[in-house]
Parts: structure tokens; C-alpha cells; sequence
């Protein structure tokens, strides 16, 4: 159902549709397309490997069906930056993915870790994907708060290394009590909405069509 909703659109209806929703589409950095047999690895923590509904529900299974290419669901409950940069490069050796989609950070955030360490390693999350030959997109995590407003240091990444970067979709999502399964997690819904903002990004940067 939820792919008959959006995905008949024309790319220029999806394409305004994001726009008037964050009024920040221009400027998006431009990534090369995508094959059809293009793998994708989602790379995460919980938030990438779905904990509040299950892997079927979860965004990377959803972006996969909207988008018609493999998305590998590499997300590791629990996990901190720091584990995450260890367990990349075999991800990376394995998969051979042409784009890795960086959702990771929450539970630093959470436990109230250095966040300069944190950026310090999605930082070299990014150089290992792109020495892989992997282009990279940036997931923005939420600060819990009233305002639910990415850490700024998503901002910082995604302007130095020029990444598309989807600042917005989780704080939205768990802004709203129909949308998440706690108060860190989507739900279903929750997780088909993070896939049609992705899906909708990958093609304002020209990923795919």
C-alpha cells in the first residue's frame, strides 16, 4: 500500500514535494546514478536494523522496494560510533556496495558520550566507505530533546565531505506518537516514512531516476 502511494508520482512531483515539506532542496550534492544491480548497504544501529517493527518493515527492506535496488539492512542494535568503525571494513569487503547510507550516532548521543569522538568516527566511516569505492549518504540523528533537531555535527559532516544528507526525517517521525513504537524508535509507519524521504533524496542527487 505504501509504495502504491508514492512511488506512481513523476520524479518532479516527489522531488516538490520535499521541498515544500523542508523548504532545503536546492543545493542537494550530486552523486553518480546508480545501476539497477547497484547494492546499497544501510549501515546502523537500531534505527537501521528496525527494532519497533521487524527487518521486513524496517526502512532499508522499505527503500528496496521503492527504489529497485539492493539495500543490505547492516544495522546493530545497541551499537556505539566507535563499534560501528570497527565492524565497517568487512561490511565493506563483503557487500562491495556502490552506496552506503550512514544512519549511526543515536547511542552516543544517548549515553551522553564526546560527540567530536562521535563525529571523529562517522568521519572515518565516510573515508573507508569512498576508499571502498562507495559514495555515501548522511542520516541525521536527533538530539531527545523538546525540539528533536539533528546534532549539529550531521550539518558539518555533510558540508566538508559535500554528502546528500537527510537532516530532518527522524526527528519528525518521532515527533509524532502515531509514527514510533517508543520514544527512541519508529513504528512501521515510522520506518516508511525514513524510506520515502531517502527514496526522494537519492533522486533530487540524481542517484536514481
Amino acid at each position: 500500500m505504501f509504495r502504491k502511494i508514492i512511488w506512481p508520482l513523476p520524479r518532479f512531483a516527489l522531488t516538490l514535494a520535499l521541498c515544500f515539506s523542508t523548504l532545503a532542496c536546492d543545493g542537494t550534492p550530486k552523486l553518480k546514478p546508480l545501476h539497477n544491480d547497484a547494492v546499497i548497504l544501510a549501515f546502523g544501529d537500531s534505527l537501521t536494523s528496525g527494532v519497533g517493527t521487524n527487518k521486513a518493515q524496517a526502512y532499508p527492506a522499505r527503500l528496496q522496494e521503492l527504489i529497485s535496488r539492493t539495500v543490505v539492512n547492516a544495522g546493530v542494535p545497541g551499537e556505539t560510533s566507535l563499534d560501528g568503525l570497527r565492524r565497517l571494513p568487512a561490511l565493506l569487503r563483503q557487500h562491495q556496495p556502490a552506496l552506503v547510507i550512514i544512519c549511526h550516532g543515536g547511542n552516543d548521543i544517548l549515553r551522553k558520550l564526546n560527540l567530536q569522538q562521535t563525529k571523529g568516527h562517522i568521519q572515518q566511516m565516510i573515508e573507508l566507505s569512498r576508499d571502498a569505492g562507495a559514495q555515501v549518504v548522511l542520516i541525521g540523528v536527533p538530539k531527545f530533546g523538546i525540539f528533536l533537531s539533528s546534532a549539529e555535527f550531521y550539518s558539518e559532516l555533510a558540508k566538508a565531505n559535500r554528502l546528500p544528507l537527510e537532516n530532518d526525517v527522524l526527528g519528525n517521525v518521532l515527533q509524532k506518537p502515531a509514527h514510533k513504537s517508543d520514544q527512541v524508535h519508529p513504528n512501521a509507519d515510522g520506518y516508511a516514512l525514513i524510506a520515502q524521504r531517502l527514496a526522494v533524496l537519492l533522486i533530487d542527487a540524481e542517484a536514481i531516476e
